[in-house]
């Protein structure tokens, strides 16, 4: 969001340092935004799929040159053909797998394709996994949720609730589940951006607001901590302390994954 000019001074001011050059732009308050999403910069499918009993999913990228073949009816069922060889496989191990397989389909269609990443999970414990794939193909979910009770995974609350937390991620992009996750570096980093933006304050005042923007700043990239995107008066933690209400049981979110075509 920043104009043209401001980005060059800054880039020159931090001698062609990108990072350097963003952060001095975030301490003159110009940048509105931490964080801004990449294009995806190839075309392809991102594909997810999860067992009948929601105790392992995966997930697939395939790319390949043009929109046009991603749309296609053949192009698809490529993909659904190398998520099946993806079972099983270590995490991104598909391109070697399946390279066979991709050469015959680029000398078919004339376009080069790669299998460009794979992810399994599979319930570490007592849980239930779910997927959600968006926008056909160009953003792709997969989380996993404990309980304490192995009833609970057919329960339709769970269900429910599973639904909507992948739902929630593809919408808003959570960096990380909860707050201790977010490496120190990158706390002392925002600490110093916050302080470096009210310089000149008395201390104690800096010290309350950079506390202040702090938590703000867990609330936008901590899973747990951010509004729900389906009520916004709610934290996802509060909706999972609902379920488990309703459920009579108690849901944690253990690790997800979130794709974006190409990034």
């Amino acid at each position: 969001g920043v104009g043209m000019m401001e980005c060059k001074k800054a880039l020159v001011e931090a001698n062609g340092d990108k990072t350097a050059a963003i952060k001095l732009l975030r301490e003159a308050g110009m940048a509105i935004a931490a964080k801004r999403a990449d294009r995806a910069a190839k075309q392809g499918i991102i594909s997810a799929e999860v067992a009948a009993d929601s105790q392992s999913g995966l997930m697939v990228e395939v790319n390949c040159e043009t929109d046009f073949v991603s749309k296609n009816d053949n192009f698809k069922a490529f993909v659904a053909e190398l998520a099946r060889t993806a079972r099983g496989l270590a995490d991104n191990a598909l391109a070697e797998a399946a390279k066979a397989k991709v050469d015959a389909k680029i000398a078919e269609i004339g376009e080069n394709i790669v299998a460009r990443r794979n992810i399994g999970y599979k319930v570490q414990g007592t849980g239930a996994i779910a997927a959600y794939v968006h926008l056909g193909g160009k953003l792709g979910v997969m989380v996993e949720v404990g309980c304490k009770n192995a009833a609970s995974v057919q329960n339709p609350v769970v269900k429910a609730l599973l639904a909507d937390l992948t739902l929630h991620i593809t919408a808003v992009n959570p960096a990380c589940i909860t707050r201790d996750q977010v490496p120190a570096e990158t706390v002392q980093a925002e600490k110093d951006i916050y302080a470096k933006q009210v310089e000149g304050k008395p201390a104690n005042i800096i010290d309350k607001i950079v506390v202040g923007k702090l938590e703000k700043f867990y609330g936008q990239i901590c899973l747990v901590e951010q509004a729900f995107v389906k009520d916004q008066d709610k934290t996802v933690a509060a909706v999972l302390a609902e379920a488990g209400k309703a459920a009579g049981d108690e849901f944690t979110i253990r690790r997800f994954v979130r794709w974006q075509l190409g990034a």
